[in-house]
């Protein structure tokens, strides 16, 4: 109790001071209305909003009202991504993709306004989850985690990199470690962080200080969307909005307990590395598919169906922020890019982070909760007219957006050429259907795993059973092994036919 005393009052105390300064105000509100336009707008992305918002604030404005801006702008856009799913059947994120199989439907039955409303409700509710189950369960992990040496350390990068690539591949697993795997590589490059000797730099000065992570976050997650939005422009009939937005009570008691079941849902599905929100939204709508009375009415129009998605792909931010804060493993692709901001900022999350910025990110979470809640409701149709803007008017004007982001970082050219570099490797791993995600994962985690890895071989006189002779490494190696194993073709067999017996 003295322990959950003191948790509630510091962040009050955080909450109080980001609500005495006024300036909180300013950067939340924009960031929120920036937010939900990148996701109601098809070919925009929540990571493309948080990654471009990197670029322009980093280290440029002071940590809380970078983490104010990223935060918002993140909180915005999962909850954004609903506007076009809902009225042109066009999802405007991929968090948002299970969202139109009934939200559509539900509007072209008249039933927008009512979608919309209650869609918002569960987006604010399911986001409190997560940032509730964030304030609980990261200290919890923090704990645990102070024990973590170098070779645990080496062993959750290695992790983190292999989870994502293999959650977030299409087909193989082994496209999703290899773009891993690549980003290890390039985080190679630089000064050696043990002998302070230049690696792979090729007599290139720039590369001394290593691959900066904003240009690789533009150029990964920024220039690919942009090409193929330009190259495939989506144009739907927008269905129109007819009745009240606001909720009412009697809906969202009724349908409390589906909110409630799919907020866990997402958070824990956000709390695995590299997973996402999308992801979230899929396996909350597969439970709810599942265990409702009405199963078969979902994806014809289903209230249920709608809440479980976009309540679970809102939760999710909370969980992704778990492994973040207290691993320094990103929890979704939009958390990696938060995470670039953190480092550039000189703050690395994990076990030795100061317990103030987490009590601020959770204050910061529930403001922005708040603000886009009351966006949602209040201004919804400001947002719909947005989407009659064309995806050729406003694209090429991200791209201008991106590139002064990237250059404002470093301030020199050679990081335009890195973006573009980076850019057009990612556009083709798109086009080979590599996920991009892990790539950028990999550089990020990449510097923690060389370091902690070699480190712990220099100081057991390069001995590997250094990495299984404390339990949490030998738990960690078994959990390594067995998801490598467990994506092998012969595996996989006798598991689907030990399966077969057991039904």
């Amino acid at each position: 109790m003295e322990f959950l005393f003191g948790q509630m009052l510091g962040f009050a105390v955080a909450f109080a001071d980001l609500v005495a300064d006024p300036w909180t105000y300013v950067y939340l509100i924009s960031s929120v209305f920036l937010g939900i336009v990148f996701g109601a707008l098809p070919g925009l992305t929540a990571t493309l909003a948080v990654t471009i918002l990197t670029g322009f604030f980093g280290n440029k404005i002071p940590l809380d009202y970078a983490l104010i801006a990223l935060l918002g702008a993140y909180v915005g856009a999962i909850y954004g991504g609903s506007y076009p799913s809902i009225l042109l059947n066009i999802p405007g994120t991929a968090a948002s993709a299970a969202t139109a199989m009934d939200g559509h439907p539900l509007a072209k039955q008249g039933r927008g306004a009512e979608a919309l409303g209650l869609t918002t409700t569960a987006s604010f509710i399911g986001t409190l989850v997560g940032t509730v189950a964030l304030l609980i369960f990261v200290w919890v992990l923090l704990l645990i985690s102070k024990n973590i040496a170098s070779p645990e350390k080496a062993l959750l990068a290695l992790f983190g990199i292999l989870l994502s690539g293999t959650l977030m591949s299409e087909d193989l697993a082994i496209k999703g470690w290899i773009a891993g795997l690549v980003g290890l590589a390039l985080a190679m490059v630089g000064m050696d962080p043990i002998l302070s000797e230049a690696r792979y730099t090729f007599g290139w000065s720039y590369l001394l200080s290593g691959i900066a992570v904003v240009p690789v976050l533009m150029g990964a997650f920024a220039v690919p969307q942009i090409i193929d939005g330009l190259r495939h422009v989506d144009v739907g009939k927008m269905v129109e909005l007819k009745g009240r937005i606001l909720p009412n009570l009697a809906s969202i008691r009724r349908y409390l307990p589906i909110i409630g079941r799919s907020g866990v849902i997402g958070t824990g599905v956000g709390a695995l590395p590299g997973v996402g929100e999308d992801v979230a939204g899929w396996v909350s709508y597969g439970v709810g598919k599942t265990v409702s009375a009405e199963g078969d009415k979902f994806g014809k129009g289903s209230l249920e169906g709608l809440l479980c998605s976009e309540t679970a792909n809102n939760a999710c931010i909370g969980g992704a922020l778990i492994p973040l804060l207290v691993l320094g493993i990103p929890g979704s692709p939009p958390a990696a890019a938060l995470m670039g901001a953190f480092k550039i900022n000189n703050v690395i999350p994990g076990p030795t982070i100061d317990p103030a910025i987490i009590l601020r990110v959770v204050a910061i979470m529930v403001l922005a909760s708040f603000t886009m809640f009351i966006m949602g409701l209040f201004t919804a149709r400001v947002f719909i007219k947005i989407l009659r803007v064309p995806q050729t008017v406003f694209l090429p004007l991200v791209m201008v957006l991106t590139t002064i982001g990237s250059f404002s970082v470093g301030g020199g050219l050679n990081d335009l050429y890195l973006m573009l570099g980076i850019g057009a490797v990612a556009y083709l791993m798109n086009l080979l259907k590599y996920p991009i995600a892990p790539l950028v994962i990999g550089v990020i985690l990449g510097g923690m795993f060389d370091e902690t890895f070699r480190r712990t071989l220099l100081l057991s006189d390069g001995d590997l059973l250094a990495f299984v002779s404390r339990p949490g490494a030998a738990i960690l190696v078994t959990l390594n092994v067995a998801l490598i194993l467990g994506q092998m073709p012969i595996v996989k067999r006798a598991l689907t036919r030990m399966k077969g017996r057991t039904v």
